[in-house]
C-alpha cells in the first residue's frame, strides 16, 4: 500500500475541518477477498498523541492468505462508501493482539456485505506495538474516537447520519470496542476542529472479543456499562480458544442488567479469527447474517441490494 505521509508535516491551526485532498489518497491495490479501499485518510495531520513517529506500518508475512500490518505510529481509515448509501457507517476495529492489525480477513472483507446494505465502511488502522503493556487498548480506542469524530466531521460529503456511526471490532479490535462502548470521555486532548464533533458510536458489534475478563472472572477495569451504554450484538464460540466466550456472556449480562438493548449469539464450533470466512465442521460463517437482520430491525440498514 502506497499513501501520502503527512502527519510527520507540522499542524497546521488553520487546517479545515473536513478532509482535504492531501489527507486522501487513492489506493490502487487489489486482494483476493476484496475490493480495494476508495480512500485512505490519516487521522492526524500531526503526530497522534504521544507520538514521536509517523509510521504507517509494515506487513507482518506469514506466509497465508491474511494482511498484517505492524508497527503503526500513524492511523488511518480505509474507506468503503456505499454505492447506495442510508446514512449509516460502521467503524472496523480489526484484531490482531495488539501487535499488528488484520487488514482484510477482519477488516476490509467486512464491508461487502455491510456495502449491499447501505451502510458505508471504515476500515481503522490503528496504533499498534508492545501487546505486553498496560492498557494497551488505550491508542486503538484513542484512534476509533478520532475515526467517529473524522466521520461526523464529513457526514455530508459521506452521506453519513451523525446519530447512525457504530463500531465493529473483532478479537483484540472487540476489546477496544468494549472500552470504547462504555468510555465516559474522550481519552486524548482536543486538537483542531474535528475534535468538536461527537466521539461515542450509537451501536457496536463484537465478534469473538479478545480477553474481556481479568484474572478474577471479573469485566476489566474501565469496561463499565451503563444505561447510556450503545445498544450492542455479540458473536463468539464456545470452542474459541484464544478468547473465553465468558467474557462476552459477561459483558451482554451487564448490558442485561442495565437495561441496554443487546443480542448474544454463541455458536458451537468454530474457533477464533474466522472473520467472515468459512471454518470446516461450523456454521460460524452465518453470523453476517444475523447481524444483517440485527442492524435491519434496528432501522440501520437496508435490505440487501
Amino acid at each position: 500500500m502506497q499513501t501520502t505521509n503527512v502527519a510527520s508535516q507540522p499542524l497546521d491551526k488553520s487546517w479545515n475541518p473536513t478532509i482535504t485532498a492531501a489527507l486522501i489518497t487513492v489506493l490502487w491495490t487489489t486482494s483476493a477477498h476484496c475490493d480495494a479501499p476508495a480512500q485512505s485518510v490519516r487521522l492526524w495531520s500531526g503526530h497522534a498523541p504521544g507520538e514521536t513517529s509517523a509510521e504507517l506500518g509494515t506487513q507482518l508475512d506469514k506466509g497465508d492468505s491474511i494482511t498484517r500490518i505492524k508497527n503503526t505510529t500513524a492511523p488511518t481509515l480505509d474507506v468503503f462508501l456505499a454505492e447506495h448509501p442510508n446514512g449509516t457507517a460502521v467503524v472496523v476495529l480489526p484484531g490482531g493482539g495488539f501487535g499488528y492489525v488484520v487488514t482484510d480477513l477482519e477488516g476490509s472483507e467486512a464491508a461487502a456485505f455491510l456495502n449491499a446494505m447501505g451502510v458505508s465502511v471504515f476500515v481503522l488502522r490503528y496504533r499498534t506495538g508492545d501487546n505486553q503493556r498496560d492498557n494497551v487498548w488505550q491508542k486503538p480506542v484513542q484512534d476509533a474516537q478520532r475515526a467517529i469524530r473524522t466521520i461526523r466531521a464529513n457526514a455530508s460529503k459521506w452521506s453519513i447520519d451523525q446519530d447512525r456511526v457504530g463500531v465493529l471490532g473483532f478479537s483484540a479490535g472487540g476489546q477496544a470496542s468494549a472500552f470504547l462502548l462504555t468510555a465516559k470521555e474522550a481519552m486524548y486532548e482536543s486538537t483542531d476542529p474535528i475534535d468538536e464533533n461527537l466521539w461515542c458510536p450509537n451501536f457496536g458489534t463484537l465478534v469473538y472479543p479478545w480477553r474481556l475478563l481479568n484474572e478474577s472472572g471479573r469485566l476489566k477495569h474501565g469496561i463499565e456499562v451503563t444505561e447510556s451504554t450503545p445498544k450492542t450484538i455479540i458473536i463468539h464460540t464456545h470452542d474459541d480458544p484464544a478468547a473465553d466466550s465468558l467474557g462476552s456472556v459477561a459483558f451482554d449480562t451487564k448490558l442485561k442488567k442495565h437495561n441496554v438493548d443487546a443480542e448474544l449469539h454463541i455458536y458451537r464450533t468454530g474457533g477464533h479469527g474466522y472473520g467472515l470466512r468459512r471454518r470446516e465442521d461450523s456454521v460460524i460463517d452465518q453470523w453476517p447474517a444475523i447481524v444483517s437482520d440485527w442492524l435491519r430491525l434496528q432501522g440501520l440498514a437496508s435490505a440487501s441490494k
